[in-house]
């Protein structure tokens, strides 16, 4: 064949090793902007012209009914354009995903202290807030007994969402069978999601009667949909961007909704860009965050502690409205087993209503929740009957012929008990175990604990009709290629993840790739980025669309190098068919000369799945991510406080995508979730039901000092069963459930200060005061 003259081909007398895109670490793609402090946030988006800034106005009780607001006296303290109450939204006064029940502003009725009752707008932040903070003195209300905690609404029917029932077997007759039972009580505290990027958006109005809103979501469709609903317009006038966030964790996915749509109304209204980003303490006063749990169980086992038959409820507090308590409920109901075959088991799920921030999505979504309740169930039993809980832990793993969860999907590809048996191994946890028994035994105040503790995550989210997503790529005539898809950055490599698939499917490298931001009017109807499915996905749309242009690449190609279509290697930046080879760059140069389409959509639906909510039965998960932790804690009890020595962490993250990535976010979830467990305690005022831990001087997340002294941390290399984005596995949440192994150490290291077969009553978190609780309980 004749080699055109515009188009050289190189000739090899060998072809090249392959240079694989996916499968290595690559750093974040933003990582040179993060440390340089040149990514840009919504805040550092230059303002436009005549940008006013609003602030929220929020209710100073609990429960009440709203009389009256002095509208006229706001308006006229310094810099005040306009005042926005509930009157003043043309359309749905409405910021809740999926039951209507959450105001964008209070009407009528006053649910919790920092409710935004009223919204000022002006032309300076500060002289907006200054003015919002005025409600006190401008807001009239007739006050109403509140309820404060999940126990008293529960005791009193108050709830949000119907109950939930999940059951197999007969677990009464298997409890009252059962050579031993244990009964038992326990609480678990929420969680604040303490993002470092605060909540924002900033509307501006654009020509003909549409918006451009910047949010920090990570649901821009749903934040289009509901601005579009509370302005009473079509989706279509309504474009919502987002090029990264500063941390989510699920605390933006339901809950921006609200500074959108009080940013979207005022910019409509007056006809200005409108900017409203909330302080610290009016964030964590306005939003929700991870539901707490409270549990009553009984369970009947065996000698050799094989649970037989267990009953649980579960009731959640859900705050004042719905939000995503629902799923987030069904979640911790399919996450009850975790690990473990439940032959006979009764779970009752309760959201209970109280007088607080509507608590909303937290990574792992509800399944946490679930999983840490057996986890202390077994870690009784195993006290109660004086054998190590690990033991008794594998004793109740699913195994073959025991490997179909209470709602009905079969566990396969279950890895956790190689999994669990390489970590025994690499940690030298029974070589450990005995040397602190040595320890506790010569040590009076210093006391060390001991934990394994598994993890089995499901991976997809519960509403079946959300596992899909898009995707589109553009090839440029220069060869570089720009991705656009329907999921959000927040921090966590997804961009990246994105690209080196999009690298990997046209033989590019992943320097020649680019992710835009994320924007409605480019992908639609999109899903959030939660449920640790952004990966898989929009990778996967990602790569439907990359292979579509690959596809029509491809017969100009094998034509111009004179061999067959299924032959064709693109790699390297190049395209080779045996010893010949065309540059990307070239081919695609060509190709435009040729009238072939260089861009293309890609769609996604996860296959598989499906759900019957009224039931609680079905497939809801494409697949189970696995995974297991041993940590090594020491406890001082004179004080109360804990120190985790070691942490030795295997996870199953299929194939992974980028190990550096992986490995990443298995160590950061491993300390947000260990925060959870041990310092980060919600306090509401019992009377004026004002949340006391309102900011960082009082909440106490984790910091570099907290973490474990000596951290292991490692990847369980085997691809996925599943056909996932080349076998990869979801990192987001599962690794989450990984540090119940802390809080389960701290266990064994108070039950050290008591008698043999002890069972300390710590609760969660196990703050200094909560250690100190229960070692004067096991000393007693």
């Amino acid at each position: 064949m004749n080699k055109p003259a515009d188009l050289p081909i190189g000739v090899t007398a060998d072809a090249p090793a392959l240079q694989p895109q996916v499968g290595v670490s690559r750093a974040h793609e933003a990582a040179h902007l993060h440390v340089s402090g040149e990514a840009v946030y919504i805040d550092d988006i230059a303002e436009a012209h005549g940008t006013l800034h609003a602030a929220l106005g929020l209710s100073p009780i609990a429960h009440g009914t709203l009389v009256s607001i002095d509208v006229e006296q706001l308006r006229r303290q310094p810099g005040v354009v306009a005042v926005l109450t509930a009157a003043d939204i043309p359309g749905e006064n409405n910021c809740g995903p999926l039951v209507h029940d959450d105001p964008i502003l209070a009407d009528g009725e006053l649910r919790y202290v920092g409710q935004p009752v009223y919204a000022v707008i002006a032309t300076d932040r500060e002289l907006a807030r200054r003015a919002a903070a005025m409600a006190k003195q401008f807001i009239v209300a007739t006050p109403l007994p509140a309820v404060l905690t999940a126990r008293e609404a529960h005791a009193i029917g108050q709830c949000v969402i119907p109950p939930m029932h999940l059951a197999r077997g007969d677990a009464a007759a298997a409890i009252a069978a059962a050579p031993h039972r244990l009964d038992g009580e326990w609480a678990v505290g929420g969680q604040e999601q303490f993002y470092l990027e605060g909540q924002i958006s900033y509307a501006l109005p654009q020509e003909n009667q549409a918006l451009l809103i910047h949010c920090s979501t990570q649901h821009p469709s749903e934040m289009q949909q509901l601005v579009a609903h509370a302005l009473g317009w079509q989706s279509h006038q309504v474009t919502v961007q987002c090029r990264r966030m500063g941390g989510g964790f699920g605390g933006k996915e339901s809950q921006s909704a609200l500074f959108a749509c009080v940013a979207a109304i005022a910019a409509q209204r007056l006809r200005r860009p409108v900017k409203l980003r909330i302080d610290r303490d009016d964030d964590f006063l306005v939003t929700g965050r991870r539901h707490g749990f409270d549990y009553r169980w009984s369970v009947g086992f065996d000698p050799e502690g094989r649970i037989l038959g267990a009953e649980i409820d579960l009731i959640s507090n859900c705050g004042h409205s719905a939000d995503l308590s629902a799923p987030v409920m069904a979640r911790a109901l399919c996450h009850f087993d975790n690990a473990y075959w439940l032959p006979n088991v009764s779970m009752h799920g309760y959201g209970a209503k109280t007088h607080t921030q509507s608590n909303t999505a937290f990574r792992g979504f509800g399944g946490p929740q679930g999983a840490l309740a057996i986890e202390m169930i077994l870690d009784g039993i195993a006290r109660r009957i004086g054998l190590d809980p690990l033991l008794v832990r594998q004793r109740n793993f699913y195994r073959e012929g025991q490997d179909v969860t209470p709602y009905g999907q079969r566990v396969e590809d279950n890895l956790i008990g190689p999994l669990t048996d390489r970590l025994i191994e690499t940690s030298g946890y029974h070589a450990r175990r005995a040397e602190i028994a040595a320890f506790n035994a010569t040590s009076p105040v210093l006391k060390r604990g001991l934990a394994l503790t598994p993890v089995k995550f499901g991976i997809s989210f519960n509403v079946v009709h959300l596992n899909q997503a898009g995707a589109l790529v553009h090839v440029y005539t220069d060869g570089s290629v720009l991705v656009n898809h329907g999921g959000t950055e927040m921090g966590q490599g997804l961009n990246t993840k994105v690209a080196q698939v999009v690298a990997h499917e046209l033989g590019v490298p992943v320097s020649q790739v680019r992710a835009s931001a994320t924007d409605t009017s480019k992908v639609a109807n999109t899903s959030a980025t939660a449920a640790s499915t952004g990966s898989d996905l929009n990778g996967k749309a990602a790569q439907d669309a990359a292979r579509k242009i690959r596809q029509r690449l491809a017969p100009l190609a094998a034509r111009l190098l004179g061999g067959a279509e299924d032959a064709l290697v693109f790699d390297g930046g190049e395209v080779r068919a045996g010893a010949r080879a065309v540059g990307f760059k070239e081919l695609v140069a060509k190709a435009y000369l040729e009238r072939i389409q260089l861009w293309s959509d890609g769609f996604y639906a996860t296959p598989g799945l499906h759900w019957d909510r009224a039931k609680l039965q079905g497939n809801p998960f494409f697949y189970y991510a696995f995974g297991a932790a041993v940590a090594e804690v020491l406890v001082d009890t004179l004080t109360g406080e804990t120190r985790v020595l070691r942490a030795d962490v295997l996870h199953d993250v299929g194939q992974s995508l980028n190990p550096a990535l992986d490995i990443g976010q298995v160590e950061g979830a491993f300390v947000q979730g260990q925060g959870w467990l041990t310092s980060e305690e919600l306090v509401w005022h019992p009377q004026t039901g004002l949340l006391l831990t309102h900011a960082p001087s009082t909440y106490k997340i984790p910091t570099a000092n907290d973490m474990p002294r000596d951290f292991r941390v490692a990847l369980y290399d085997a691809p996925n069963a599943a056909d996932s984005i080349h076998r990869s596995k979801a990192v987001g949440e599962p690794p989450l459930l990984l540090p119940f192994s802390v809080l389960l150490a701290i266990k064994d290291a108070v039950a050290a200060c008591g008698p043999q077969r002890c069972d300390p009553p710590l609760r969660a978190p196990a703050t200094p005061e909560a250690v100190l609780d229960a070692v004067d309980a096991v000393r007693a």
